[in-house]
């Protein structure tokens, strides 16, 4: 199969027609082999209804349907999982990604090897109050991930090889970082095309403040994970070191100033009474709970499943038993690697 197109959905009922139309013409005139996969995310209209007809007439009209609202990170999730085209194409479903743009994102995977391909709304027909946000957002996003070359992680309109898909977990609100997860998983070949920005037809933005906040969260988690993942002392023991260092140093000054002070005759005055001894103090707690952090940590990632899971591109093995060297025969056996998958049960 072609192309797989994933498109997590809620309460976008009246727009589904239109768009399952105007994919399966596209589709159509460039001869690909094709599924739509809708994912519908605990809609409170008629979506479900509307995508059971859809499959009635087109059996590449696919659906999934979660019992309640789960977010869009896990739909793209549950629909990379159940993917099966080459390439796999994600999309909005409130008709602001234009299907016309899926050829030139499928040869772009295809005929020019990228891993990943994101599109890029130059021109964007969104209110004031979400564009600005959204400039902020990906120049943080950039350099935190050191992506440079993307303007636009949030655009649902992206392309990956099929590889890629069954590579990553997207989870929580991790759908805005996709890159920057691909690019953690030795995907790095990641590529942009400017794409068309259409105005919203049907119903109202999904957009709020809540996720503009939680998307730097996100962030700082996603860049910790990838830094300090499976060697959490390297941070916090570091950290809580250099801490504690510092308070410990802090009360030797206080405790000679104090003997100084003493035997030198000036007035009789209490360690404690100096904000410096409890300044210090608090250094000293705060180092060694952050060293403890980082150690509990260590334990915790040692007895881990996934301690030692290393996403491996290819091997060449060979599929006969060593012989002697005069009777070997060399066979290579090249086998891509995959990662198991767990399945879904669909309602």
């Amino acid at each position: 199969m072609d192309i797989s197109v994933v498109i997590p959905l809620y309460n976008e009922a009246e727009s589904l027609p239109e768009l399952a139309e105007w994919i399966e013409r596209v589709m159509n005139e460039n001869g690909f082999s094709y599924e739509v996969l809708f994912i519908n995310d605990g809609s409170t209209d008629d979506s479900w209804n509307v995508i059971k007809e859809l499959h009635d007439k087109n059996p590449n009209m696919k659906g999934i349907s979660f019992r309640r609202n789960y977010g869009k990170s896990p739909a793209l999730n549950t629909g990379f999982n159940r993917a099966q085209g080459n390439v796999i194409i994600t999309m909005d479903a409130d008709l602001q990604d234009s299907p016309d743009e899926i050829p030139a994102l499928y040869r772009m995977i295809t005929d020019e090897g990228y891993d990943l391909v994101s599109g890029w709304k130059k021109k964007r027909y969104d209110p004031l109050s979400k564009t600005l946000p959204t400039k902020l957002f990906n120049a943080t996003a950039r350099r935190v991930s050191g992506i440079h070359n993307l303007h636009d992680f949030n655009c649902g309109l992206k392309a990956y090889r099929h590889e890629v898909v069954k590579h990553i977990e997207v989870y929580g609100d991790m759908h805005r970082y996709v890159p920057y997860l691909a690019k953690i998983a030795g995907f790095t070949r990641i590529g942009e095309k400017e794409v068309k920005h259409r105005p919203r037809k049907y119903g109202m933005t999904k957009f709020g403040l809540d996720r503009f906040v939680n998307g730097y969260l996100d962030l700082i988690t996603l860049w910790f994970q990838a830094k300090f993942g499976v060697k959490p002392m390297h941070f916090f023991g570091l950290l809580g070191s250099l801490m504690f260092l510092l308070g410990f140093i802090a009360v030797i000054v206080v405790g000679s100033l104090k003997l100084y002070n003493m035997y030198s005759g000036n007035s009789y005055t209490l360690v404690t009474n100096s904000p410096y001894f409890y300044l210090a103090l608090t250094l000293m707690i705060l180092g060694t709970q952050l060293f403890l952090t980082g150690f509990l940590g260590e334990l915790i990632i040692r007895h881990s499943n996934d301690r030692n899971h290393y996403e491996i591109n290819e091997e060449v093995m060979s599929s006969t038993p060593a012989l002697p060297a005069r009777e070997r025969v060399d066979t290579p056996l090249v086998t891509p690697v995959t990662r198991e998958h767990v399945n879904i049960t669909t309602p």
